[in-house]
């Protein structure tokens, strides 16, 4: 088995691809900012039926400092890069974002190169493909790009479309052989094996906790963290990945209203304060000037995008889990875990 770096261990896909890759027999690497997070990450991983020991290291390494990423990554075959800042708010500043993504993106490839690693797994994410285009009933697919020229592209959708495109000039003019592959995820969900998860996991702890009075009309495409990871690991063996981006999402794009009907079905009681009323695009904008969680879904309100997998589950025989399944896995380990508000 390989011995295979993830940085940021402490996240909710970083977590879940470690789970994966020690499942897998690998030795495993993992960087934090801080090294007081590892008994934290390895909580999360005992939460998850794990027990590594010694198959799982950690080092510190920021993505905004050149300082351990040379030992993080010496000795290993491959490079699982999935750590990068995805906040659950708008910042004042988008290079508060775009910074750490892009130098991040960049300090690993480099790094990586000069270690001889075989492949990095680049985590990217739809928001790089699909932001800043009029609407279309055609599909996504990993020939789009996100055009970050238009007004209505956020920082985030910037971040993450900048740091993409410069790892792939990396690779182009200065790779000198290292292989590329990129995962595209959508909105990320699944279980969640500690406090520290994905910004798409607020989606469903708001609506149980009656967080609004109604929901916004946004749409957007879902996808389960455990067949994210499974993804990288595809794509960090399979000969055809090499040069290649993969989307990661399950069926078709579905509204929040969807998200709170679907708990509704699966949880009852305990899903008994979600609403199911949209509200109106006005009630939005006004809540905007008093809370920057909404200002990011402005430009989507009303929108319909859709995106498919086809290349991933034809190239790297990748088949997902239902969105129904894991929303409602997303529910029960948030319930479990006591991060839901009961009163």
């Amino acid at each position: 088995m390989s011995k295979v770096l993830v940085t940021g261990g402490s996240g909710f896909i970083g977590a879940h691809t470690i789970l994966q890759l020690l499942a897998a027999g690998h030795e495993v690497r993992t960087t934090v900012r801080n090294l007081n997070r590892e008994p934290e990450v390895r909580a999360m991983l005992q939460q998850a039926g794990s027990n590594p020991g010694n198959q799982l290291t950690f080092f510190a390494a920021d993505l905004l400092n050149d300082a351990g990423w040379s030992e993080a990554v010496s000795g290993c075959e491959f490079v699982h890069h999935i750590a990068s800042p995805f906040p659950s708010t708008v910042p004042a500043d988008e290079n508060e974002l775009i910074r750490p993504a892009r130098e991040g993106a960049l300090r690993v490839l480099r790094a990586s190169r000069d270690a001889g690693v075989s492949r990095v797994v680049l985590t990217s994410s739809f928001a790089a493909i699909g932001y800043g285009h009029p609407n279309r009933d055609a599909s996504f697919t990993e020939t789009d790009w996100t055009n970050t020229d238009s007004p209505d592209v956020q920082p985030y959708p910037k971040s993450k479309t900048l740091a993409e495109r410069a790892a792939w000039d990396f690779i182009r003019t200065e790779g000198n052989g290292l292989e590329l592959a990129v995962v595209n995820p959508v909105g990320v969900f699944g279980p969640v094996l500690g406090p520290d998860f994905s910004t798409s996991i607020l989606i469903v702890k708001m609506i149980l906790e009656r967080a609004l009075p109604g929901l916004p009309r946004i749409s957007f495409g879902a996808v389960d963290v455990r067949d994210v990871a499974d993804m990288h690991l595809r794509a960090m063996t399979h000969p055809n990945a090499n040069g290649e981006r993969f989307l990661a999402v399950s069926g078709n794009f579905l509204s929040m209203r969807e998200i709170a009907l679907i708990l509704k079905r699966n949880l009852g009681e305990k899903a008994a304060k979600a609403p199911t009323a949209e509200l109106p695009d006005w009630f939005l904008r006004l809540a905007s000037l008093v809370d920057r969680r909404v200002r990011g879904v402005l430009p989507e309100l009303g929108k319909q995008k859709n995106a498919t997998s086809a290349k991933a589950c034809q190239v790297l025989g990748w088949q997902p889990r239902t969105v129904e399944e894991s929303v409602v896995a997303t529910a029960d380990s948030l319930l479990a875990l006591g991060l839901v508000k009961t009163t």
